[in-house]
């Protein structure tokens, strides 16, 4: 299982994007997507670096709050669903 975080769009480009998530900043590609994306959405990024969704401000956010709250836990993210479950 692959686990995206909502990455912030900085500057829009020629089909690139830069985007920033929890003070990463990298350049995705934007092929996949066919809808306009512009400064200040939120994508969803797979492995190789595209962005494969755009996302709601507010549903980025909520998403980007529980996994600082499950970081600070400083547990290690396999057992995150066992405190799910419990």
């Amino acid at each position: 299982m692959c686990l995206a975080a909502p990455s912030r769009v900085l500057e829009v480009g020629a089909g690139m994007a830069l985007t920033e998530c929890f003070g990463q900043r990298r350049e995705v590609s934007l092929l996949l997507l066919d809808e306009e994306i512009k400064v200040g959405d939120y994508l969803l990024i797979q492995a190789g670096g595209f962005a494969f969704e755009r996302i709601a401000p507010e549903r980025a956010l909520e998403s980007l709050a529980l996994m600082e709250k499950l970081m600070a836990e400083g547990a290690d993210a396999r057992s995150w669903g066992e405190k799910a479950v419990r």
